[in-house]
């Protein structure tokens, strides 16, 4: 049966626009024509204009006394009230379906397996995981304070709390990445774990580096042809720019970098691919500009660096010497009493090649490297290319998970499927797992190195984000470079920076040294500057990718120009560049951001006492009593403890406050209230509550 719009309008003492909006507020759909509404939806309406109308003349408030246990009767009635209003909110509109034997028991799903929640859901889709009905977990919500609908979210939290209450089990569901994250290649988020008993051991991914002609691809050569993978001797046969070796047992990857700008490059993308640096020196050479920057960039990526001395074999090697000049730059041996590792090797005869694997063996154990390799695969883009044969291929590394034949997967906005994989010899292979190198065809298009490779549920899955990540693409790339600022303050200001990392160049070496020492002048116990790369001259692009592979890196410039191109560079990569000729207003500004940088001042303040009068509700971990400010205020969501006869017995929240009829954020000396009160603590008649709140104050250098 159905009800006229303006018969009902009429009746409730409103316009047809009036009604119509109030039926929509309410949360049910009304087409602009119509000119009937369901009956029972007609019902709900006249049901909250009249409780509005009761609530505005305080029918069913209880009157204000000094005994307040009427407030029992009234909060029980209350939430009776917002129960029935909420069953008969969803079943609106709906044809009444007859019940089966046993409907009115909660239907939980049964299930062997723990039933995934993810970090947010609404109370529908809840309820059609866990098999209950929504009536009864909207009634369970309002049971612990809080008032939703079934299209309404609750998070991971509440959940837990619901299936306590109506004894299932659940877990957190791993979160997939958004496209945004995809998008912009933040690795980060692909590898967050947050089932820790999955992690498994995983070996070492080691990065060598160093001066051109020092020595780094035969030095890696050396310990290919020494300590390939058991079993694989004499099966190399072609070369992916990454390898696997064998020692005792253990694997370790080996990658060979092009140079220092892609390793950056790649770094400035979200690609973290290394987890030690192999810094090469020639120890007849000893260390050259080249090396110099080779150990800035390792710096950079905050990654334990091995010095491997080569060549120790050559007439003229000079080992103090090396020793020496590393000291200078701040690598001290550890022979001489410093904690950095150097290994003497040559990669003409061998020498030392078994010592500097146990030393990487070593370093991996001092810094534990785990994975999960039982989820969907993630992994770098390392290199790739066009073949001739197999079309587009790329060489990426496994950062976790496992990855495997036929996967569907995207990278940026392109999408394939694996449809073969060889290892670094070159030996086709169904599945690779963490820290492993592979060479993989099935792609559209060849990606850029760093760009971030993740497997999906399916193709379908793969083309529709891959479509959002270029649609995103191109509506974004104009904003980019803006967004620099926001991502460093939104690491202040989440405590994941200590030290304001800069690149500064300058006019001369003079002011180079003295703007970098007013700079680590400015400075707490706690927070600092560094200066990763210094140098004399304009800021180039090469000094932009540096910062922007460095989280929270800034570039400055003392006396010296920046050109568009630069700044474009800057903008694009989302880099802070800031030039200036003035130095107390580069200090100004570097105390300015170090200050955001501090942890603020807490300090504990006593906001006043209630005692308890009455105990109306007992609930599992929460109740609702009656009290009497009797020192200061009592505010709502402040934690309070609980005190019986002087003596502390228990700790809480104030879960929420009425007076009388009102929710209220305070209540004043001398006034009675009605509290909810979360915690484990059974509390009586007469307890005091102390309520008590942390205040925060901003720090200054």
């Amino acid at each position: 049966m159905s009800t006229k719009l303006t018969d009902l309008a009429e009746k409730l003492g409103l316009t047809a626009a009036e009604l119509k909006d109030k039926i929509v507020e309410l949360g049910f759909e009304l087409k602009p024509r119509a000119r009937t509404v369901e009956d029972d939806v007609a019902a709900l309406v006249e049901d909250e204009l009249a409780a509005k109308k009761n609530e505005e003349l305080d029918a069913d408030a209880p009157a204000a006394t000094d005994n307040v246990t009427q407030y029992e009767e009234y909060i029980e009635d209350q939430l009776d009230k917002e129960i029935i209003k909420s069953q008969r909110k969803m079943m609106a509109g709906k044809p009444l379906k007859a019940k089966k034997p046993g409907q009115d028991k909660a239907q939980v799903v049964m299930t062997d397996k723990d039933i995934e929640i993810p970090d947010q859901i609404t109370v529908k889709e809840f309820s059609e995981k866990t098999g209950i009905s929504p009536i009864k977990v909207i009634g369970e919500l309002m049971k612990n304070g809080i008032m939703a609908n079934i299209n309404q979210s609750i998070d991971f939290d509440t959940a837990t709390i619901l299936a306590d209450e109506f004894s299932i089990t659940i877990k957190r569901k791993r979160s997939e990445a958004a496209v945004e994250d995809i998008s912009t290649g933040n690795l980060q988020m692909l590898l967050d774990e947050k089932d820790k008993e999955d992690l498994q051991e995983r070996p070492p991914v080691v990065t060598i580096m160093g001066h051109v002609d020092h020595g780094k691809t035969s030095l890696l050569d050396a310990i290919r042809e020494t300590s390939v993978v058991s079993g694989e001797a004499g099966g190399i046969t072609q070369h992916i720019g990454a390898y696997q070796v064998e020692k005792d047992g253990r694997k370790i990857t080996f990658i060979d970098t092009p140079g220092h700008e892609a390793f950056t490059s790649m770094r400035a993308r979200g690609a973290k691919i290394t987890d030690i640096v192999i810094l090469v020196v020639a120890a007849d050479e000893g260390i050259k500009p080249q090396t110099v920057e080779a150990l800035n960039h390792a710096r950079a990526a905050e990654v334990p660096i091995i010095v491997a001395v080569n060549k120790i074999d050559k007439e003229g090697a000079n080992l103090d010497k090396v020793k020496s000049q590393l000291a200078e730059e701040g690598l001290q041996p550890e022979d001489w009493g410093g904690q950095t590792i150097m290994v003497p090797v040559s990669a003409l005869t061998g020498q030392g090649l078994d010592n500097l694997l146990e030393m990487i063996l070593l370093t991996a154990d001092l810094n534990p490297l785990k994975a999960n390799p039982n989820r969907p695969g993630v992994a770098t883009i390392l290199e790739s290319h066009l073949d001739p044969s197999l079309g587009p291929v790329a060489t990426v590394l496994i950062n976790t998970g496992t990855l495997r034949t036929q996967d569907p997967f995207i990278v940026g906005s392109i999408y394939g499927r694996v449809k073969l994989m060889r290892d670094d010899l070159g030996k086709p292979i169904d599945s690779a797992l963490p820290s492993t190198p592979v060479r993989i065809a099935g792609l559209q298009e060849t990606p850029k190195a760093g760009d971030i490779l993740q497997v999906v549920a399916s193709m379908d899955e793969a083309r529709r984000k891959a479509d959002q990540i270029s649609l995103l693409r191109d509506t974004t790339s104009a904003v980019d470079g803006a967004q620099g600022l926001d991502s460093l303050m939104t690491a202040i200001q989440e405590g994941r920076l200590k030290h304001l990392k800069v690149v500064l160049k300058a006019d001369t070496l003079g002011t180079l040294e003295a703007v970098k020492r007013s700079l680590e002048d400015v400075r707490k116990d706690e927070v600092s500057v560094k200066v990763i790369l210094g140098g004399v001259g304009a800021l180039t692009e090469s000094d932009i990718m540096m910062a922007a592979a460095t989280e929270g890196g800034i570039a400055l410039g003392f006396n010296v120009p920046a050109n568009a191109h630069v700044r474009d560079v800057a903008d694009r990569n989302g880099v802070q560049l800031f030039t200036y000729s003035i130095i107390y207003q580069l200090i100004d500004d570097m105390k300015k951001i170090l200050s955001g940088m501090l942890e603020a001042e807490v300090n504990e303040v006593i906001l006043g006492k209630a005692e308890i009068k009455a105990v109306f509700l007992t609930q599992k971990k929460a109740m609702i009593i009656g009290c009497k400010v009797t020192e200061g205020k009592i505010e709502n969501k402040s934690r309070v403890r609980v005190f019986r006869g002087g003596e502390l017995v228990g700790e809480g929240v104030i879960g929420s406050l009425k007076r009388v009829n009102d929710v209220v954020k305070e209540i004043e000396e001398g006034h009675e209230c009605g509290v909810r009160f979360e915690g484990d603590t059974k509390l009586e008649a007469g307890d005091i509550l102390e309520s008590w709140k942390l205040e925060r104050r901003e720090r200054v250098l």
